[in-house]
């Protein structure tokens, strides 16, 4: 199957103001956790190329078998693939059993790239400096934790509760309710007394995830006087045209309290309560297309089209492993990590931003290209499938050049 480039979807509105070893993929499953369909592969009958006047054409099709044995063997209802490269844009998608392109799908933890760049845009118009303590910005921060600041908060190292071993910590339950709203339930987590003894000091340890998300997408609406969609629309949907991209705050919502895909959610975003406390670091929703989009700009030094949406400088922070560099620090899993970004630090350059359903987008920033893999299944699932398709996209790939 040869697969060209694709624009054509259908879009939603938005909504609300919101190469790994096998031992590490059980890891990292954990880590962003805390029916079988025997149609094939599906992709947009309009097809065009979008940047090089040759257009190269790409060969994904050994990646069909790939997904389809592992659908089958899971019983999972479907997948979607898109693959993106530097200079030619989207050059193949990719839809198995269920899936389509106009599926919207909650991503979870593959949420966190784009918060983060949301913060970095700030910066980039300075309306916001990373490294200074959030204090200097919000009213409510001060007299807690002076010396945390929004790079701590997006890299984990901010010294707050993770969402990791404690999900359900006491003070911090509030980022889970969309009844909340987003700068109180900052405020009252940042009041935590920090003599509880679940508080360490910033840049002395990873903490994956938690209400640090919530906090910094706080800042983010008090610096700006904007709330989080018109962030949103003024970041993202407006220059990049990703119009099915929406945040909500779904965890207490249809009966998905857990990690596993919420079953009561088949994409129609009208059934989730507008909220004006959106998860920051899981309640994204989009097409896959659009995500794609996302991952172009990262790969283009912050543009989208002629749009220069983030500087060059703020995507290489966000890409680059700031716990490695501040503190020495490392994950659970070995590996790296950025502003929303887990960064390998072996020789594939390979960054990804996994989410607890599948999700898994990745950028190989080497070789200039990436792909975002969803599914509505589980973490291990998605970075299993995901471990399996690493060769073959970057094969399809290079046979192109």
């Amino acid at each position: 199957m040869t697969s060209t480039p694709i624009q054509s979807r259908r879009r939603l509105p938005s909504l609300g103001r919101g190469r790994r070893t096998a031992g590490a993929l059980a890891v990292l499953g954990l880590v962003v956790a805390a029916g079988c369909s025997s149609d094939g592969p599906t992709s947009s009958a309009e097809a065009a190329p979008t940047s090089t006047a040759d257009a190269r054409e790409y060969d994904f099709s050994a990646v069909e078998p790939i997904v389809e044995a592992f659908l089958a063997e899971h019983d999972l209802e479907g997948a979607g693939l898109v693959v993106v490269e530097k200079d030619d844009g989207i050059v193949s998608e990719q839809y198995f059993g269920e899936f389509d392109a106009d599926r919207v799908s909650l991503v979870a933890s593959a949420s966190k790239m784009v918060t983060a760049g949301v913060l970095a845009r700030l910066a980039d118009q300075d309306l916001l400096d990373l490294d200074q303590p959030i204090a200097e910005y919000v009213d409510w921060a001060a007299g807690h934790n002076p010396e945390i600041t929004v790079a701590q908060l997006l890299s984990g190292s901010s010294g707050l509760v993770g969402l990791l071993p404690t999900p359900a910590y006491g003070p911090y339950l509030c980022q889970f309710l969309p009844t909340a709203e987003l700068e109180v339930c900052a405020a009252t987590a940042w009041a935590t007394p920090e003599d509880d003894g679940a508080i360490v000091p910033p840049d002395t340890e990873f903490r994956y995830g938690g209400v640090q998300w919530q906090i910094a997408g706080a800042v983010a609406e008090s610096v700006s006087g904007k709330t989080w969609s018109q962030l949103l629309e003024e970041t993202y949907i407006a220059p990049c045209g990703v119009e099915s991209l929406g945040y909500n705050n779904h965890w207490t919502q249809l009966g998905a309290g857990g990690f596993g895909y919420p079953a009561g959610f088949d994409g129609d975003v009208g059934v989730l309560a507008p909220t004006e406390n959106p998860h920051m670091e899981g309640g994204l929703y989009i097409q896959p297309a659009d995500y794609a989009q996302l991952l172009l700009m990262q790969l283009r030094d912050g543009r989208c089209g002629d749009t220069q949406v983030l500087e060059p400088e703020s995507v290489e922070r966000m890409q680059t492993d700031r716990i490695g560099e501040v503190f020495g620090g490392e994950t659970m899993t070995g590996t790296g990590y950025g502003f929303g970004w887990w960064v390998d630090r072996d020789d594939s350059d390979r960054i990804t931003d996994a989410g607890a359903y599948g999700t898994v987008p990745w950028l190989d920033l080497d070789g200039g290209f990436g792909a975002y893999l969803v599914l509505e299944a589980e973490a291990e699932l998605g970075m299993s499938l995901a471990a399996e398709l690493y060769e073959p996209v970057e094969d399809a790939v290079t046979a192109a050049r």
